[in-house]
């Protein structure tokens, strides 16, 4: 197996990036340092080590929909001492998240161990929808939704362009879906701030078919075979 697919594989990072920990002499193999890639490895008998630390494969591929409440990072160890959503789920493999929400944001978040799935599921190449419903304070007009739907400007950055509909209007409150399939670090947030709109509630509701459901906060079951071969598939 091909050094950078066994540390994908492995839960350490894509293998764009375990190229990268190759390069910088992070890798060990059998206790020599490996700075070539391309380098092929028994995944049975050879040891690796990455930054000091023993890597191996997982024993068993574990898929999970997570309802991630507010207030939570999706890091394993934040720097700010701010609680984890790994604290919420009791498993013994190494999960990682499959994208992420920001500290505030709430809603639908997939861990597993599968690194190649887990590349391909927020990988951009595939264009996987996700589904926000967004609530703002105040009323939206038509042209700033049709702004939203080009694709917004922030900072001289075009953003990528969403599917956004309007749901309702209540309170002083709009509520809308909003659909992106690119999934830029905070991108829903920064769309809404470039029209000087504030968000009140952020959740994400859907990734691909699979929907957030029935999911208390802060509870978590595993993907269904079927909630996991649409996510494969690309549906």
């Amino acid at each position: 197996m091909r050094l950078n697919k066994f540390l994908s594989n492995s839960g350490v990072a894509s293998r764009r990036k375990s190229d990268d920990l190759i390069s910088q002499g992070k890798v060990r193999v059998n206790g020599k340092t490996v700075t070539e890639f391309g380098t092929i490895i028994n995944e049975k008998k050879d040891k690796v080590e990455v930054e000091g630390k023993a890597v191996c494969l997982p024993s068993s591929f574990v898929y999970i929909k997570l309802n991630k409440p507010k207030g939570y990072a999706c890091t394993a160890n934040d720097e700010k001492g701010r609680k984890t959503i790994y604290e919420l789920v009791k498993c013994e493999e190494r999960l990682f998240s499959v994208g992420r929400l920001d500290y505030d944001t709430e809603g639908l978040i997939i861990l597993t161990n599968d690194g190649d799935f887990a590349n391909k599921i927020a990988h951009p190449k595939y264009a996987i929808e996700k589904e926000y419903k967004v609530n703002i304070e105040g009323e939206i007009k038509e042209s700033e939704l049709a702004v939203m739907r080009k694709g917004a400007v922030v900072e001289g950055e075009k953003m990528p362009s969403a599917k956004v509909k309007f749901l309702s209007y209540e309170n002083g409150i709009t509520k809308l879906s909003v659909v992106i399939d690119e999934g830029q670090n905070r991108q829903v947030r920064r769309m809404f701030e470039a029209i000087g709109k504030d968000i009140k509630q952020l959740k994400r509701i859907r990734i691909g078919g699979v929907k957030l459901g029935g999911i208390k906060r802060g509870d978590y079951r595993d993907l269904t075979p079927e909630e996991l071969d649409m996510l494969v598939r690309g549906k």
